[in-house]
């Protein structure tokens, strides 16, 4: 399925709950397909920008990208999980044109903090530069 679809299912989806701040707490139920083991949180995946510490993987799997994250806050982790879960198994120059309108579509930009926004734009960043990356050579 195209990514662009793939966000407009996931968005009216997650709509079918009335209530944005009951819909902030489903997103736990995405952490564990996209859970990065504990042995593999690594300096090096750490995404700078955020304040809770989140880590991401990329992984690169017959020409579609898979994602792996882990944050320390439970909040934090099921907004990322959102969009590993988006952005995994789209093909690379997917992950780098469509941006994530889940935030506005289902109303979290308004019960986010400025701050918690601005991490998941670099949570964004970094997976669109690895993305990136991917396209150029072998990924990192």
């Amino acid at each position: 399925m195209p990514l662009r679809e793939k966000q407009t299912e996931l968005i009216a989806d997650l709509n079918l709950i009335e209530n944005a701040q009951e819909r902030l707490s489903v997103l736990s139920s995405y952490i564990p397909a996209v859970l990065l083991p504990e042995e593999q949180r690594t300096p090096d995946l750490l995404v700078p920008g955020c304040v809770s510490r989140v880590w991401l993987h990329g992984e690169l799997r017959e020409g579609r990208c898979h994602f792996r994250c882990a944050a320390e806050s439970p909040m934090v982790a099921g907004l990322v999980a959102l969009l590993c879960h988006l952005y995994t198994d789209s093909e690379p120059a997917e992950v780098v044109a469509v941006e994530p309108e889940i935030w506005a579509g289902c109303s979290f930009h308004k019960v986010l903090s400025p701050t918690r926004l601005n991490g998941l734009a670099s949570m964004r960043s970094q997976m669109r530069d690895w993305a990136a990356a991917s396209m150029e050579g072998p990924a990192a």
